[in-house]
């Protein structure tokens, strides 16, 4: 297990795996898997923002949902605080939920159209069986206050609000329990960029109001450099790299990190940043390659190399961890994780 910070961690997954069947023929016999998550270690601590990172297809949201338990680890093992959830039945995680909650992606998607504002913010209390009808409605009105929406907006419907506000009532309803951890699933990325920077801002307030803990996963390496304490970076269903969010800025050491920061626009037309452009395509996560995955994807000369080898993660600086892969690292880094 990673350990990356010095204090007891909130959340601590190790090896987790998460594998979909797929099923041919008449009998529908299971004939292969999809490596959606495929070995990930990670832990967070309480009042940390961890970046997750990645190609679209990679697993970052497999790997949140099944934090969160919407999805169940194939392999492996999710602590929070000092539960192992990682087998527990939705009847005992009932009362840990109140703990961890979830910010979808698209909010017009997550929230039920059919429900008003007000029903879809009181919902969590009702299944929890908090406070009375009109401290509930409070709740509400103190909710839609502190996520900057007014108390009016309760007898609405999510369809009248823009995505930028129904991402809002989505936020306010992962508060209602007063969470330690919530997942935020590319929260922004259905967002128009003018609206993105406020929801990001929102979220730094709330972490600092009520001392959140979040997983941010997200596409774009701009969006979690300015929220994010720590950032991991994913492909094809693992963790290529670990560090502070000024070490992968600064001094990314996996090529796959370099080339997601060259995709980077500049603000300043004079700034000229060299493209990394990635040759191949992703391997199928149905059938991975015996060896290194990127080594594959761009045809390394050293690929074969990999074949059998531990590619797992290695501490190259302190607190700063990358894949032990020679077709993925420098030389000089290479030769300091093989101890060459």
């Amino acid at each position: 297990m990673l350990s990356t910070v010095s204090t007891s961690s909130l959340l601590s997954v190790k090896n987790l795996r998460v594998h979909f069947p797929v099923r041919t023929g008449v009998m529908m016999r299971q004939t292969g898997a999809v490596r959606a998550v495929d070995g990930v270690s990670l832990n967070i601590a309480p009042g940390e923002t961890l970046g997750l990172v990645g190609e679209s297809g990679c697993g970052k949201s497999t790997l949140g949902k099944a934090i969160v338990r919407l999805l169940k680890p194939t392999a492996g093992s999710i602590h929070f605080e000092n539960s192992n959830i990682t087998k527990s039945s939705q009847h005992s995680l009932r009362p840990l939920r109140r703990d961890f909650q979830m910010i979808f992606q698209d909010p017009a998607e997550s929230l039920d159209p059919r429900m008003s504002v007000r029903s879809i913010i009181e919902e969590p209390f009702i299944i929890h069986n908090l406070g009375t009808r009109g401290e509930r409605l409070k709740w509400v009105n103190d909710l839609l206050d502190r996520v900057g929406l007014p108390t009016s907006s309760a007898e609405r419907y999510s369809f009248e609000f823009s995505g930028g506000q129904r991402q809002r009532i989505g936020i306010a309803r992962a508060l209602a329990l007063k969470p330690k951890l919530i997942v935020c699933d590319e929260p922004v990325s259905a967002l128009d960029v003018s609206v993105q920077s406020q929801i990001l801002n929102l979220l730094v307030e709330l972490q600092r109001d009520f001392g959140l803990s979040y997983l941010f996963i997200a596409h774009d390496l701009s969006v979690v450099k300015h929220v994010s304490d720590r950032v991991a970076v994913m492909y094809l269903g693992k963790i290529v790299e670990l560090a502070t969010a000024v070490a992968i800025y600064q001094d990314p050491r996996h090529v796959y990190t370099k080339a997601l920061l060259s995709a980077i626009p500049s603000h300043d037309p004079k700034v000229k940043r060299e493209k990394i452009l990635l040759e191949g395509d992703v391997p199928s996560p149905i059938d991975p390659p015996a060896g290194s995955a990127f080594g594959h994807r761009i045809n390394h000369p050293r690929y074969e190399e990999t074949v059998g080898l531990d590619l797992s993660m290695k501490e190259i600086a302190f607190n700063h961890w990358v894949a032990a892969d020679p077709c993925c690292v420098s030389v000089d880094d290479w030769k300091k994780l093989s101890g060459a």
